[in-house]
């Protein structure tokens, strides 16, 4: 008797070794592994953990700056992040390898399963098995009607919430069955939750591609034209184009901030909200409306959003000659939810030298314990400037660009006090500091509110809600659809009719007890138990 394992190698092509796959074959088993439902799972649970570093990593499309100011405070991590991509990760060739072989996964499941639903829904319920009674959920009775009339009135009842098969071809005079089925839905709500993972993952492609994001600091009353150089900073789709911009036009007239008092977040804000003016395109009516958080004002196809606040203190510095060298609000930037902030003031017209102030602003000064300067509230109660002085070359007129937040002192010497200390500017509200060496004056006017608003289009938003809802709509019904067969087989025999019913709950678990006896009940020609009087009718879907 030969091996089956030689029988096996006789029957491979010249030269082809056992296990050994041709291109062609290579190519279905890959499409096979890609398409499975395990390999969806592993690619969706992929997908979840590759966003986790962009909620931890500031990224540069949401705020360029504080990605900046994280690669300036992490030197030897940035470059590193940098090549991973870790600031733009929702844009990087790893995730982008992701997501889209998710959604070659996806629909490589999505569509054979639909073939499948679909030759289902047209197929016609299985005849009944010949002993119902081997059936786990089965019972019998007898009756002095013929075969047919059994069988009719079957078909009634059953014909009601199932789908009934058109004839049995094994029936006779004395013998014969109905089949039926429901439950159809619970396939497609499962295919309808699949799909609805495309639809949501289109959406937001679609957003990527088409839309965009920005971002801009307004002190109150200062306006916004909607104009690409109007943003600090913009990251557009790689489909977005200039004319998508709406030309509306905004101010922000007042701002009101609701501080907490008490308990552990005291001094924090509790809301803050503007009151904004706008014209959705030059000559239009003027409108307001009360810009929150969460609440966006909505132009046109523009969303915007009110995502930050903090303080614009109005600084004055006059150079040697008396002349103003430099005067309005400057931003600062809040280091903690206290807003405690930092930021820096440059006056590169100043004469003899130009001077750059940088330091740090308190809303409500005060003084700890060990005699440490804290800040104490959110509020602007007790503003406080605290400011190092600088003086030369700030290379604002050579190089690069600057960013505002930053204060290049490469070229610069930082002022000393006469006791060779460097001089600390700490100004309250309304004081003048005279700065040695004939350099000028520094003023400390008074305080404004800067918001940070977030402008954007995501043209898939709507797309991905109902990517959503049919996410919810599929899941319910894959949920409380409970697909069923029943069966009934009528008899003829010398005591009259044999009746027997049985039920199968093809998902497992359901009981169907109770739908044997309402359908026996219904054949019989009894009333329904659901409409007797103190009992509930159960939901049989």
């Amino acid at each position: 008797m030969s091996d089956p394992r030689e029988t096996q190698y006789e029957t491979l092509p010249a030269g082809r070794r056992a296990g050994e796959l041709t291109f062609r074959e290579l190519l279905r088993f890959g499409w096979r592994q890609i398409t499975s439902m395990r390999t969806a799972l592993v690619l969706l649970l992929l997908l979840a953990l590759a966003a986790v570093p962009g909620s931890i990593v500031p990224q540069e499309g949401v705020d360029a700056l504080a990605s900046s100011r994280w690669q300036e405070d992490h030197p030897r991590l940035a470059p590193v992040y940098e090549k991973l991509g870790l600031f733009d990760v929702y844009g990087s060739v790893w995730f982008s390898a992701i997501y889209l072989l998710l959604m070659l996964s996806l629909v490589g499941c999505i569509v054979p399963r639909t073939i499948v639903y679909w030759r289902a829904m047209r197929a016609q319920p299985p005849r009944a098995p010949r002993n119902l009674s081997r059936l786990p959920d089965a019972t019998s009775y007898r009756t002095h009607e013929s075969v047919e009339e059994v069988l009719a009135r079957a078909r009634t009842v059953l014909g009601r919430r199932h789908r009934v098969r058109r004839a049995d071809d094994g029936a006779t005079a004395t013998e014969g069955a109905v089949s039926a089925e429901r439950g159809f839905l619970r396939e497609a709500g499962n295919l309808l939750f699949h799909l609805s993972v495309v639809v949501v993952l289109v959406g937001f492609a679609v957003g990527g591609l088409f839309g965009y994001k920005g971002g801009v600091i307004l002190v109150t009353e200062d306006g916004f034209g909607n104009s690409l150089s109007s943003y600090d900073d913009f990251v557009p789709g790689r489909l977005f184009t200039p004319e998508q911009l709406d030309p509306f036009t905004f101010t922000v007239d007042d701002f009101e901030v609701k501080w907490l008092t008490e308990g552990r977040a005291a001094g924090q804000a509790r809301g803050f909200e503007a009151d904004v003016r706008y014209r959705e395109e030059p000559g239009a009516e003027e409108q307001r409306y009360d810009l929150r958080v969460n609440h966006p004002l909505t132009i046109g196809s523009t969303d915007i959003f009110l995502i930050g606040h903090g303080y614009a203190p109005v600084v004055t510095i006059r150079d040697g000659d008396g002349e103003v060298a430099y005067s309005g609000p400057t931003i600062f930037l809040p280091q903690d939810q206290s807003l405690f902030s930092f930021g820096v003031v440059k006056a590169a017209s100043a004469e003899p030298q130009e001077i750059g102030l940088e330091g740090v602003f308190y809303p409500t000064f005060g003084m700890s314990d060990e005699g440490d300067p804290v800040n104490l509230f959110g509020d602007d109660a007790n503003p406080l400037l605290s400011l190092s002085v600088y003086a030369g070359d700030l290379g604002m007129d050579s190089g690069p660009s600057q960013s505002v937040y930053v204060l290049d002192k490469s070229a610069a010497d930082q002022v000393m006090q006469e006791d060779g200390k460097p001089l600390r500017l700490d100004l309250r509200l309304g004081e003048t500091v005279e700065l040695p060496d004939g350099l000028g004056s520094v003023t400390f006017d008074s305080v404004q509110d800067w918001q940070r608003i977030q402008i954007s289009q995501t043209p898939g938003k709507l797309v991905a809600l109902g990517g959503v809802v049919m996410a919810l709509v599929g899941l319910l019904g894959s949920l409380f659809i409970r697909p069923r067969r029943v069966w009934v087989r009528a008899r003829q025999d010398g005591d009259g009719t044999l009746v027997e019913v049985a039920a199968l709950d093809r998902s497992g678990g359901g009981d169907v007890a109770p739908v044997l006896e309402d359908l026996v009940t219904a054949l019989r020609g009894d009333a329904p138990r659901g409409d007797r009087p103190h009992e509930t009718k159960r939901d049989e879907s």
